[in-house]
């Protein structure tokens, strides 16, 4: 199971299942290339890395290690189209990610400017 805060000795109790998996999402939304790929994905039923390469300015071994991550975190899912790989959202997982970034949001006040 993945632990962030281990270095810090928190208690096993205060880190939840729930704090690790929008850790675990939040991680792999942590580049930009990703986060767009992720819009990507949620704008069409699926996508074809090669059609993803075509988009993206970067190597395909650089694309490959980006959709790898996504695909880790279950954010994507990927199956071979012989000889393409198709990439789609993973809905579940998605819908949890998004539920658990807008309750953290949604607890956080409002900063105020102070204008």
């Amino acid at each position: 199971m993945f632990r962030i805060f281990t270095k810090y000795k928190m208690k096993k109790e205060i880190i939840t299942s729930e704090h690790e998996k929008l850790a675990r999402y939040a991680r792999a939304l942590a580049h930009p290339v990703r986060v767009y790929i992720m819009e990507l994905l949620s704008n069409q039923s699926c996508c074809f890395s090669g059609d993803l390469a075509e988009i993206l300015p970067i190597a395909r071994s650089t694309l490959s290690q980006h959709l790898k991550e996504l695909k880790n975190a279950g954010l994507i899912q990927g199956s071979i189209e012989y000889p393409k790989i198709r990439y789609c959202i993973e809905p579940k997982n998605w819908a949890q990610a998004n539920k658990l970034f807008r309750e953290l949001m949604n607890q956080q006040k409002p900063v105020q400017d102070g204008n």
